[in-house]
């Protein structure tokens, strides 16, 4: 079997061969005048990340803000003009940096306690083991990929496994630090070698139901695994976001659909993965009621620290668009895609002038049944950390967490700031503060 080191050799030396450095990818890049970028040098900063593939040095200047700041919008595949993924390999540039030097240690242990606190003080035991446990391998046609961030807004997950259940899916879940796709480890800790052995573990997780399927909720995941690193190993499975699979079967779900969700929504997209926020907007369109008023289509793959944060000027310029839009009086909610978009946009609700729904939640409407309750951006728009606390310490106790309220409650601002792994984490770094057990 090929370690993930050699394949990412493999895959950077590919590009030295191919890529003219010719800096299409660094003009169409909406990055690029944001950020005060020199497009007139396109050629030399897209030059320096080439090199760094090549065990160059660092990255310095211009070079370093475009490669550190690219959010995944995508935008640059169908500029390049030698057919290469620009994309995929400034993702490799960044990964071969974080190897030099990590700009962000034990990130995966940080994030893995982040996780368990947030969904242990939402959730009943019961449904916090159905989101966290290690089930038995059986034969099934479906697994369902929790991931890891996704717990963190864990209604959302329960919302997909209800319309699952509906649409008569025998699956297993998998999901949880315990089955990381690897990116965390491989592109933020630069720990190419220990990357390839979650990635590989979590994958021999998958094959051990021998499903015809692989949905994730992630969409770093998707990326990850599907474009990455899609070639590192075989597998026997498809592996999709689970809207795909749900679009596949929009008939079916129609077919069940019972109550009308008389809604005129605003659906909230993202430029790097446009297939998603079409197969959202098919599965909507069938509900009775329900009326896409219009679309607006943020930078990146994803909102959060992975994907549109990234490019903090740009996010904020496109985010300003989205609200004001939201903000009409033709808008009563704001549908967002992912947990991460999920988890940021839910604090708008404060705003007064919109609701903030996933699009799970009106699937579930229209289903008939109710949605799980957004604990999570209840937490949010209380603004009150003792009321979160006296909610939240309850659920802590029941799940086996015991923390010091204290700390936990200076801490609260920061582990609901945002639910991508990239923001909030740092402070659960230092080893002098109490930890959760």
């Amino acid at each position: 079997m090929t370690s993930l080191e050699a394949y990412l050799s493999h895959s950077n030396a590919a590009y030295l061969d191919d890529c003219t450095r010719c800096g299409k990818c660094v003009e169409i890049c909406p990055v690029t005048p944001v950020a005060g970028i020199d497009a007139s040098r396109s050629g030399e900063i897209v030059g320096r990340v080439v090199d760094l593939l090549d065990d160059g040095p660092g990255l310095e200047g211009d070079a370093k803000i475009w490669a550190h700041q690219c959010n995944g919008c995508g935008l640059c595949i169908p500029a390049c003009p030698e057919n290469i993924n620009p994309r995929r390999m400034i993702m490799l540039a960044n990964t071969a940096e974080s190897k030099q030097c990590s700009e962000t240690p034990q990130l995966f242990r940080k994030m893995a306690r982040a996780i368990r606190i947030m969904a242990a003080m939402q959730l009943a035991p019961p449904e916090f083991q159905k989101l966290l446990r290690n089930p038995r391998a059986r034969n099934v046609p479906v697994v369902f990929y929790l991931g890891c961030n996704p717990i963190r807004t864990p209604h959302l997950l329960l919302n997909a496994m209800t319309i699952l259940d509906r649409l008569e899916i025998d699956y297993e879940t998998v999901g949880g630090p315990g089955a990381c796709c690897g990116i965390i480890h491989s592109k933020w800790e630069g720990e190419i070698e220990k990357g390839g052995r979650v990635s590989d573990g979590t994958l021999d997780r998958f094959e051990g139901f021998t499903p015809d399927h692989v949905l994730s909720w992630c969409p770093s995941c998707v990326l990850h695994l599907g474009e990455t690193i899609g070639g590192f190993r075989d597998t026997s499975f498809n592996f999709d976001h689970i809207t795909q699979f749900m679009v596949d079967r929009a008939s079916e779900l129609r077919n069940r659909f019972v109550q009308p969700v008389n809604r005129r929504v605003l659906l909230h997209v993202h430029d790097g993965m446009p297939e998603i926020g079409r197969n959202v907007a098919e599965m909507l369109s069938g509900i009775p009621g329900l009326i896409i008023v219009d679309t607006v289509s943020e930078p990146g793959y994803t909102c959060g620290g992975s994907g549109a944060d990234r490019s903090p000027e740009l996010k904020r310029i496109k985010r300003e668009k989205t609200i004001a839009r939201a903000e009409a009086d033709d808008i009563d909610a704001l549908i967002t895609l992912f947990h991460g978009c999920h988890g940021q946009l839910a604090g708008e609700e404060t705003r007064g002038a919109f609701e903030v729904l996933n699009w799970t939640d009106l699937v579930m409407e229209a289903l008939g049944e109710t949605p799980h309750d957004d604990v999570n951006k209840r937490f949010r728009l209380q603004q009150d950390w003792d009321m979160v606390l006296d909610e939240g310490e309850i659920y802590l106790k029941a799940n086996g967490i015991d923390v010091d309220r204290e700390w936990l409650k200076g801490l609260l601002p920061e582990i609901f700031a945002q639910t991508e792994f990239k923001g909030g984490l740092e402070c659960f770094g230092s080893d002098n503060q109490q930890q959760a057990s």
